[in-house]
């Protein structure tokens, strides 16, 4: 496949790019500084806090699959997720490149948002543990950064591409098992944490089967 990754020097992008690389895949990766993705990769660079739509277009224009795994690196860039996102779209649309898949996070759908403004308080269907100590846990620490990406959700509702939605909880540094839980469309009991390398995988798995375009997918041990 000829992919496209953007948040590739990222905790969850990096492995994406290891693994799509060894794949054998024709891969593009998006970076604002890319002396840190090193040599033999093809790069394009690109600063998503100030876009370039001629750039985007040239890094996603044939692309068989856009994965996106942003995310701020300090407090000042939050709001990227949601506005690069907007951003990766509309170069996609302007390519005519369909297939997108991003990383969001567990809980997200109890953000209130501006189409969504009294979302539930818990996600149902998550068990005792999730829904009254992790999650709401996971809001105090993200803060600012869960709401961007309840926006980032919002915004792909209303969006004309192929789109698939990754959530996942808590990304620990752990070898690639193969060995996760997902569930399609609804939430994901006792959802406590996953390996990067294993969400990367996923991510690329996902790239490949069109039938998951339009839906939430969440992942965890």
């Amino acid at each position: 496949m000829k992919l496209t990754i953007f948040g590739a020097t990222g905790r969850i992008g990096q492995h994406v790019l290891a693994q799509a690389t060894a794949a054998g895949h024709d891969v593009t990766a998006v970076a604002r500084n890319p002396a840190k993705l090193g040599p033999g990769v093809r790069v394009i660079t690109a600063d998503l806090n100030a876009p370039d739509p001629v750039v985007l277009e040239s890094a996603v224009g044939g692309a068989d699959a856009v994965l996106s795994g942003l995310g701020p690196r300090k407090q000042a860039e939050h709001g990227i997720v949601s506005a690069g996102t907007r951003a990766i779209a509309a170069a996609m649309q302007a390519t005519g490149t369909r297939r997108l898949v991003v990383v969001s996070g567990v809980g997200v759908s109890t953000v209130p948002t501006p189409s969504r403004p009294h979302p539930p308080r818990r996600e149902p269907g998550t068990g005792f543990v999730m829904q009254y100590l992790t999650i709401p846990l996971v809001r105090r620490m993200l803060g600012q950064h869960f709401v961007d990406v309840a926006l980032m959700e919002e915004f792909l509702r209303s969006c004309d591409l192929d789109w698939t939605v990754l959530r996942v909880p808590r990304v620990v540094d752990a070898p690639a098992t193969g060995r996760f839980r997902t569930a399609h469309g609804h939430p994901l009991r006792a959802a406590f944490r996953i390996g990067r390398a294993d969400a990367a995988q996923l991510m690329l798995r996902l790239a490949e089967q069109p039938e998951t375009a339009g839906t939430v997918v969440t992942a965890a041990y």
